[in-house]
């Protein structure tokens, strides 16, 4: 039989349809499916097996040889799937669909009507249409006649390599042309969330909107501020503060109107979880309809161990946005007063925190830097490891960098807001010799910028990289913001920081040509 929600996809249903499901209903249908187990608090806990994190080389668009597709920048992170394959594999999942019970459920991506685009959600699990459900702005299937991308996920489907031209059996498959997304063989939740940021990454430049992976928030006064951070630097944390009112955690728009969430929900990792330093993601995460990815609990009491990282290191929560004290329900903000670049310098070099110049600011954009921790990763020695990322989200980036780093250029030179790069890493030293910056102290230092406490009359620069950094800041010791004055040998943080610097300066090379002299000038030179 063809349900009427599925007849433009021609997939033939032989089982029950769900669609609309309240969070309720779906608590109820994650139980009785065995897909999950309920907290003593109401959370749902689920596990995602073999895939705990995302599979970005099992990533692929579809290049349908359009005019439309010359400006996709094909390569290593967008990687192309010819449209043969794709249409095989399609059929194959519309076929494996048909047999399964179904939950489906629209939503809307993007608070600002003006940039929002409908997606609906076709999966045969009932936890991850929960995860939806919180992640994004729910909408009734009734109201969509045909929505404007369709995510068909069928995590319990695995390709076959040989036959489907796919690395292995997991596959995360965008078709524009379509408006089609193929998701299988994994179960991992930010997977779904991450093609939709790819998507709105695709089409929001061409509204002239500047998708951002960032953070933001509001402050009493009205100040806009976006925290800017990979995975680990600390942007759900940060931003979530007590004091300020949540615009959301992870994506953003940047308009001619200002800012906008592409979502409704938050995505927060949960390892070692602090009731004390991060008291409002432990109480959404606590709350009944959350959704706990491969977190620990008693399996007798069910209660919840968020220091259990048996599993993996990435466990997650999603939670609706309104599971968060003082957030901003219409999900919008003014221009930006206030950008913070975020990076877990796990080397111990860069300033704790530093005011960048626009030059410095579009560098920093484009170097995209953080560090890897030993031991947290399978390959990884006894050093950290440096990481770079083009704009804080290279994986997401259908389009080259430089087109969002001009977004960003043209938006700091309009709106002239303050630029910081706030090291969230290690100071004293490299990991495992230095300490971790405590996080009462980067949170003062984020204050102090937010309220105007620091002067660039106030500031050095500093002989190393050329950042500006402040003399003194108000709850934070004054030998932190000079990094070489807290290890115990120069020498030796003389000798890292070259290091790095080199890092920096290989990875930048991409840019040549590309780019203003200006901005790759900007950047730290070696002494």
């Amino acid at each position: 039989m063809m349900h009427k929600l599925l007849s433009y996809l021609n997939i033939d249903t032989k089982n029950a349809i769900h669609s609309d499901l309240n969070t309720a209903i779906l608590v109820e249908a994650i139980i009785r499916r065995n897909e999950g187990v309920l907290s003593q608090t109401g959370a749902i806990i689920v596990e995602t097996g073999e895939h705990t994190g995302r599979s970005p080389n099992d990533k692929y668009i579809v290049q349908n040889h359009t005019p439309d597709d010359d400006q996709i920048a094909w390569g290593t992170v967008n990687k192309a799937m010819d449209p043969a394959s794709y249409s095989r594999i399609l059929m194959k999942v519309k076929r494996y669909l048909g047999e399964q019970d179904l939950f489906i459920q629209d939503a809307l991506a993007g608070r600002d009507p003006a940039y929002a685009s409908t997606f609906r959600l076709v999966s045969e699990c009932a936890w991850a249409t929960l995860f939806w459900r919180n992640l994004l702005l729910p909408m009734d299937t009734s109201s969509t006649n045909k929505p404007d991308f369709t995510i068909l996920h069928a995590p319990n489907f695995y390709a076959d390599p040989k036959a489907d031209g796919t690395r292995t059996g997991t596959f995360i498959i965008i078709n524009f042309q379509e408006r089609m997304v193929l998701i299988g063989g994994t179960s991992y939740a930010g997977e779904i969330k991450k093609s939709v940021f790819t998507v709105m990454n695709r089409i929001l430049p061409k509204s002239n909107v500047f998708p951002m992976h960032c953070s933001a928030n509001i402050g009493e006064a009205g100040d806009t501020s976006l925290f800017f951070g990979l995975s680990g630097t600390g942007k759900t944390t940060l931003s979530s503060s007590p004091d300020r009112y949540l615009i959301g955690d992870d994506e953003h728009g940047w308009s001619e109107h200002g800012i906008f969430n592409f979502e409704n929900g938050c995505y927060a990792k949960t390892i070692h979880l602090s009731q004390e330093f991060e008291p409002l993601i432990w109480n959404a995460s606590q709350r009944f309809g959350s959704v706990l990815e491969n977190v620990g609990f008693d399996p007798i009491s069910r209660k919840i161990d968020f220091n259990d990282g048996s599993k993996t290191e990435n466990t997650r929560v999603a939670y609706p946005l309104e599971y968060i004290d003082h957030f901003v329900p219409e999900g919008k903000g003014g221009h930006p007063t206030n950008v913070f670049f975020l990076t877990a310098d796990a080397f111990g070099v860069l300033p704790p925190v530093s005011l960048l110049t626009q030059e410095q600011a579009v560098y920093y954009f484009l170097l995209g830097y953080t560090a890897k921790l030993a031991g947290t990763e399978k390959g990884l020695g006894a050093e950290p490891e440096a990481t770079f990322s083009a704009c804080f989200g290279e994986p997401f980036l259908p389009l080259s960098p430089v087109v969002y780093a001009e977004m960003l250029l043209n938006r700091l030179k309009k709106h002239q807001p303050h630029v910081w790069l706030i090291n969230t890493g290690w100071s004293g030293g490299s990991y495992g010799v230095g300490s971790r910056i405590r996080l009462p102290y980067s949170r003062a230092m984020v204050k102090a910028a937010l309220e105007n406490q620091i002067d660039e009359s106030n500031c050095r620069v500093e002989a190393i990289f050329g950042l500006r950094i402040p003399r003194l800041i108000d709850h934070v010791p004054s030998e932190m913001l000079e990094p070489i004055n807290t290890w115990d040998k120069p020498d030796d943080y003389l000798r890292v920081a070259r290091n790095l610097i080199q890092k920096m300066h290989q990875r930048m090379e991409r840019y040549a040509g590309q780019l203003p002299s200006s901005i790759i000038e900007a950047g730290p030179r070696i002494q």
